[in-house]
């Protein structure tokens, strides 16, 4: 190389090694590298970052050499600003040829071989392409945790705080809550996870740059919320007791009063209708009314949580009565509501008939009368009265037809 040549490649040299410092130093600096470095890791973390350490310590190793063979030159430069053509020629050799000297400790385990006896050489551009190629594994581990951390870590504050706010509720409360104890105790085995394997929660590994899949802390602190909200809503029950068990009462009272209107609307039916087809009519108020009775004992115990469990359960079920007895009623008034129904048709058939003239035809009489005998008939047959305005209104308009 001449002295121009020299001179271009060492300040290209200068400026690689600059910028591949300032790389490493930036990469040692990332926040995941922090933490990974402080962690108690385990796990897929573990390995990954154990097999990431030794890339990273055979990085700087190449670097070291690297930039030995860089200040060597720019010394021998320096002693020599006109370079004869020995000097030419090591400057030549330092920037072109074979110059990195690796002992054989400082070659890489996985380029190591039982029959060296002898420190392996390369060129700069080799050691800066195998500089690059641990760079970017050991980059592609300290993001994927860092990636993964910055998912998990906020959605595990979110579910400890839901747990904190849960315990203090407890505390305020009494008592114990089994459900909250074994949310804490999966919570605690995620917060193991999330702290010292992260990668774990990486499905698409740690080149495949998939996202931390954060369900299972999200369904935690969602069923740590749900218990929050229970405590609370037992805290509240504690302190309007009497209120909440005026208001049970009342519902039940409704339910009461529900059931005996579908019992009332199921007499009627009989009456008025042959063999009706009834619903099953609920008989639950009784059985609630004991339910109610029985929050008052366990009030008694001071496990306020029990107490808001069985409110809300009551609360569901005498809900549940009153909707199967409002319904059992509208059933049973949909038969009586048929039968007006077939009224109102066949009155509007009589009526059709009188404007076309044939209301005193024989055979639209005698069919008339059937089923104005059937309608107007307790009980009335259902099934016989829908033919039977069916039949007049065919003939209605058969005859009208001729």
């Amino acid at each position: 190389m001449s002295l121009e040549g020299v001179e271009h490649a060492l300040g290209q040299r200068r400026d690689e090694r600059d910028r591949i410092s300032n790389d490493l130093l930036d990469l040692e600096a990332h926040p995941g590298h922090q933490l990974l470095k402080g962690a108690e890791l385990s796990g897929v973390t573990q390995q990954r970052w154990a097999e990431a350490r030794e890339r990273l310590a055979t990085l700087w190793v190449l670097f070291d050499a690297y930039r030995r063979v860089i200040d060597e030159a720019e010394r021998l430069l320096a002693r020599s600003p006109r370079p004869g053509p020995a000097e030419l020629a090591e400057l030549t050799r330092l920037l072109a040829g074979p110059s990195v000297e690796l002992k054989p400790e400082e070659v890489p385990v996985e380029r190591r071989s039982l029959v060296r006896i002898s420190a392996e050489r390369l060129g700069l551009d080799e050691v800066v392409a195998r500089m690059d190629s641990a760079y970017q594994e050991v980059a592609q581990v300290v993001a994927a945790a860092d990636n993964a951390w910055s998912a998990l870590l906020p959605r595990l504050d979110e579910a400890d705080a839901a747990k904190g706010a849960a315990e203090r509720l407890l505390a305020t409360l009494g008592g114990t809550d089994h459900e909250l104890d074994r949310l804490g105790r999966e919570l605690a085995e995620l917060r193991r996870r999330v702290r010292g394997d992260p990668l774990s929660f990486v499905s698409g590994g740690v080149s495949g740059g998939a996202a931390a899949d954060t369900s299972a802390l999200e369904r935690v602190a969602a069923a740590l919320a749900a218990r929050r909200d229970h405590l609370e809503q037992a805290l509240r029950v504690r302190e309007g007791f009497d209120a909440r068990a005026r208001e049970l009462e009342e519902r039940i009272a409704a339910v009461r009063a529900a059931e005996d209107e579908a019992r009332a609307a199921r007499d009627r039916a009989i009456i008025k209708i042959k063999d009706p087809v009834l619903p099953q009519l609920p008989r639950q108020a009784a059985t609630l009314a004991d339910r109610l009775a029985g929050l008052a004992s366990l009030r008694a115990t001071g496990d306020w949580s029990a107490v808001a469990r069985a409110a809300a359960d009551l609360d569901r079920a005498a809900a549940d009565a009153l909707r199967q007895a409002r319904d059992a009623t509208r059933a049973i008034d949909e038969l009586l509501e048929r039968r007006n129904e077939l009224r109102g048709r066949l009155e509007a058939f009589r009526a059709k008939a009188l404007r076309q003239g044939l209301a005193e035809h024989p055979e639209l009489l005698r069919l008339f009368r059937q089923a104005q005998d059937l309608l107007w008939t307790a009980p009335c047959d259902l099934r016989q009265a829908t033919r039977a305005v069916s039949g007049y209104q065919r003939a209605l308009r058969e005859i009208g037809a001729d």
